[in-house]
């Protein structure tokens, strides 16, 4: 497979332009001692517990880059909520040429995102949004049959793919079939971010894993990852682990 030399190669935290750094979104977890972090040209992972940051993270470097910050490509501007951080102003990304496409995806977004397609689609004039994601409107199937539309139709390789836990609405299966899917995408010159909480869609192999935790960002490896570790262990131990949780005897 032909290793793309295009999309986000470095992010660097300006942290000395910080005037409080006592402040939220400063004093997130994630943040702690970062510098700088380095990114796959293929899959770059975030993982950690709830509350490191990931999606506050993961925002803020698709904001940089320049997508909406309630997610689709770099074309959508619509605003719901002003919700995000101002943590991107303090980055930089090191880049190489652009790719063709992009996406950010953010999951408690996505229902905001379908309506922008669909209010944008009753507009006069112009070819129709939702073409390209499949032609079936994503408000008219199921949250996990939008988010699949819009992995086989929308995304088409040579593009950055920003997902913010994509597992929200995908099934086992699908997040086994996501990888395919990724796979796909990336030998046709994708690059992937993804902040997510699934030791599935966490497989996909060579690829660069950030865990976040209460002591910053560090880089580890798929079986050392806490979210594989827990999953593994409830999996192989699952009447044990019910006993401890449900306090029997």
């Amino acid at each position: 497979m032909v290793q793309s030399t295009k999309g986000i190669r470095e992010l660097i935290y300006h942290r000395e332009k910080v005037a409080d750094p006592h402040q939220y979104p400063f004093t997130i977890p994630a943040l702690r001692h970062l510098k700088s972090l380095k990114f796959h040209p293929r899959v770059t992972y975030l993982s950690g517990e709830n509350g490191m940051g990931k999606s506050t993270l993961i925002e803020a470097i698709a904001v940089a880059y320049g997508f909406n910050p309630e997610g689709g490509s770099r074309n959508f501007n619509f605003a719901t909520r002003a919700s995000h951080s101002a943590l991107h102003n303090y980055f930089t990304l090191a880049r190489g040429p652009k790719h063709r496409d992009g996406f950010f995806l953010r999951s408690e977004s996505f229902f905001n995102l379908a309506t922008n397609i669909e209010d944008l689609d009753k507009e006069e004039g112009g070819a129709k949004l939702i073409r390209s994601y499949g032609g079936v409107s994503l408000h008219e199937q199921s949250h996990g049959e939008s988010f699949w539309a819009l992995f086989m139709n929308r995304f088409t390789g040579d593009g950055l793919y920003i997902l913010d836990e994509p597992e929200a609405a995908l099934s086992p299966t699908r997040q086994m079939a996501l990888l395919t899917r990724m796979h796909e995408l990336i030998g046709a010159g994708a690059q992937f971010i993804i902040a997510t909480h699934s030791p599935i869609i966490l497989a996909y192999p060579h690829a660069i894993i950030y865990e976040l935790s209460a002591n910053g960002i560090s880089k580890t490896s798929y079986t050392d990852t806490e979210n594989f570790k827990i999953f593994h262990g409830f999996m192989t131990g699952h009447e044990a682990m019910i006993k401890i949780l449900l306090d029997e005897e």
